[in-house]
């Protein structure tokens, strides 16, 4: 089960060489995909979200036409379900990919009309997956609340949410308060992006103002928690958070590569665990993290200790908050998640 995937962060380095190729843009640092590939990955000591911000340029590049637009989105499906994903909300923002002149609507739909190619090609593999997608506006510019009417427009095509994503410092929730009123008045769906680059101020307008139902990262969260005499308190809005089961989207590794976490043994996801909020776990953008999400999940149980139930917590905290419709939702706990970690652990004592 996977959150929070950003569609332009994940694309093949190979495909993103050929985009290149096809449409002679020329700003790539390489054409050797095994170095590109190496170069999108933002690990070296001193990174920070400037650089890790960088390879955007490159990706969002060459998804500006129909064509494009749909082999990254196929591309995307097909990656994660031989991951052994089984549902994903992967969002983009449609506003990056008007320059070769597509119009909103032909985004979104040349998006669609990729991961349902991909999803049939991955069931021709033998890998069942839902993939669904979440429109995002950019906070620092002014078309959140067009936006949020594309993403409302297209709620029954695979559209399942909306949210904002971009630079928090300086840029807040707050100031689209239309586009979510908006979302709230058609009974729709919402996700912020708060508690990365920026701390409380950022998650408790989101929540207080902007009534998320999610939080993209929400990792700050932590700021509000601090431990006494052996034991953790928690403030006023982290117990807001946690009371109200409000979904945490985090992204460890991506977290470490932009500077909001040092490490991943410093992480706070284990603790945010421990102290049972719900916590889901994510990749945000596998090329530029070089990263999967059982890799993700690897990483962490080797770092914290965790076991088959914890990440069977974890996934079914994600199918609990995905913006499926409940029916669904039961259906995909009942009948996949279960029966798939029962699996695991029939193997682990074999």
């Amino acid at each position: 089960m996977l959150l929070h995937e950003h569609l332009d962060g994940g694309l093949r380095p190979e495909t993103v060489l050929e985009l290149a190729r096809e449409n002679n843009y020329q700003g790539l640092p390489t054409s050797d995909a095994d170095e590109l590939k190496r170069w999108f990955i933002v690990d070296a000591p001193g990174s920070d979200l400037v650089r890790y911000l960088e390879g955007f340029a490159h990706t969002i590049a060459v998804m500006q036409t129909r064509d494009q637009l749909e082999r990254v989105a196929a591309e995307c499906a097909i990656d994660l379900a031989r991951d052994g994903v089984v549902y994903a909300e992967v969002r983009f923002a449609p506003e990056l990919h008007l320059n070769a002149g597509l119009t909103l609507p032909r985004v979104v739909r040349a998006v669609l009309d990729g991961f349902a190619l991909g999803t049939k090609e991955a069931a021709n593999e033998g890998h069942r997956i839902v993939v669904r997608t979440i429109l995002s506006a950019m906070r620092q510019e002014r078309l959140s609340e067009r936006i949020a009417e594309l993403a409302v427009s297209f709620r029954d095509e695979g559209v399942c949410g909306f949210d904002i994503a971009g630079p928090e410092d300086g840029f807040r929730p707050t100031d689209h308060l239309r586009a979510f009123h908006l979302i709230q008045r058609e009974d729709f769906h919402l996700t912020i992006h708060a508690g990365e680059a920026f701390g409380l101020p950022s998650i408790w307008e989101a929540v207080q103002f902007c009534n998320a139902e999610r939080l993209g990262h929400g990792v700050r969260i932590v700021d509000d928690i601090h431990e006494v005499d052996g034991h953790y308190e928690l403030g006023r809005l982290a117990n807001y958070v946690r009371d109200r089961r409000i979904p945490l989207e985090v992204c460890p590794t991506s977290n470490v590569h932009t500077g909001a976490a040092t490490s991943i043994a410093t992480h706070p996801i284990d603790l945010l665990k421990r102290l049972r909020f719900r916590v889901t776990l994510n990749t945000d953008n596998r090329l530029m993290s070089g990263i999967t999400l059982s890799g993700e999940f690897e990483t962490c149980a080797n770092t914290f200790g965790w076991t088959l139930n914890d990440m069977e917590w974890l996934t079914l905290n994600a199918a609990k908050s995905t913006f499926y419709e409940f029916d669904q939702r039961l259906a995909m706990i009942n009948n996949v998640i279960k029966p798939g970690y029962a699996a695991l652990r029939s193997l682990e004592t074999q």
